[in-house]
């Protein structure tokens, strides 16, 4: 089955205006943009066809192809990745039996996440969708914690049942649970993880699904599926000692060069 990866990046991106370009340093010292650390990521993924990045933004394209990767230009009128990706893979000749959206701010993506992400669509015939979860650990069920408290998005949160089939995702903390865990300790709390494998049919049938109440809540473009009626597969994979971090807010910049630094990624 062939794959393509698609990475959306838009410049003008609501909370983080030009964040595709903002430069992250490394555990060397070596600064890249975030746009590159993303297609970095997607390159160093095994099984995969070809990659792209889906831009509606002349200073994104120029600073890709200063680095050989293939953009692929998009409306300005697509209003989420999922819908950016769609029309790349239409602009490219609807060829791709899996199209994974690599969302263009989560450069700490390790491969085998998006390796396990595709042998999960390909065992599971039923799944319209899949998309990573990793189980949260004391730390980090704390960390999302506080910033909800705080009154930041920080992480979203999945919940599934048998056979991994998602029951609803959001940007609260859910499920609940009033224990206390200790920083190395599993949680019942999933993290999830901003990336997603499409059959090229419900890729297809996306964009011309109205927003529905869930979405528009939430902000979280994988709900549209799901009230649509379309299974959602949640398929968990192992950090390995890799910390994972979505780039969201300014505030996240430290957060991420911390992480770099901690796991020497250069």
């Amino acid at each position: 089955m062939s794959v393509l990866i698609v990475i959306p990046a838009r410049y003008a991106s609501s909370r983080y205006p030009g964040k595709p370009l903002v430069p992250l340093t490394g555990a060397t010292g070596a600064a890249q943009t975030l746009i590159e650390r993303s297609w970095r990521a997607a390159i160093a993924v095994d099984g995969v066809d070809r990659v792209v990045v889906a831009t509606d933004d002349d200073r994104i394209r120029d600073a890709c192809e200063a680095l050989g990767a293939e953009v692929v230009m998009t409306s300005e009128a697509c209003g989420n990745g999922t819908e950016r990706c769609a029309e790349a893979h239409a602009v490219l000749g609807n060829g791709y039996d899996i199209v994974v959206n690599l969302q263009g701010d989560a450069p700490l993506t390790p491969h085998w996440f998006i390796e396990g992400l595709v042998s999960g669509l390909r065992a599971a015939p039923n799944a319209e969708i899949a998309t990573p979860v990793l189980r949260c650990d004391g730390a980090t069920l704390t960390g999302f914690l506080e910033d909800r408290k705080a009154g930041r998005v920080g992480g979203t949160t999945a919940v599934f049942g048998a056979g991994g089939a998602a029951l609803y995702f959001s940007k609260e903390v859910i499920p609940y649970t009033n224990a206390t865990y200790a920083p190395d300790a599993d949680t019942p709390v999933f993290h999830h993880v901003g990336v997603y494998a499409y059959r090229p049919d419900a890729l297809a049938a996306y964009p011309d699904w109205p927003i529905g109440p869930l979405e528009q809540l939430e902000g979280l473009e994988q709900l549209r599926f799901l009230e649509n009626g379309r299974q959602v597969l949640c398929v968990e994979v192992e950090a390995k000692g890799r910390q994972f971090w979505e780039l969201n807010n300014p505030q996240d910049v430290p957060k991420i060069e911390q992480m770099m630094a901690e796991m020497g990624l250069e």
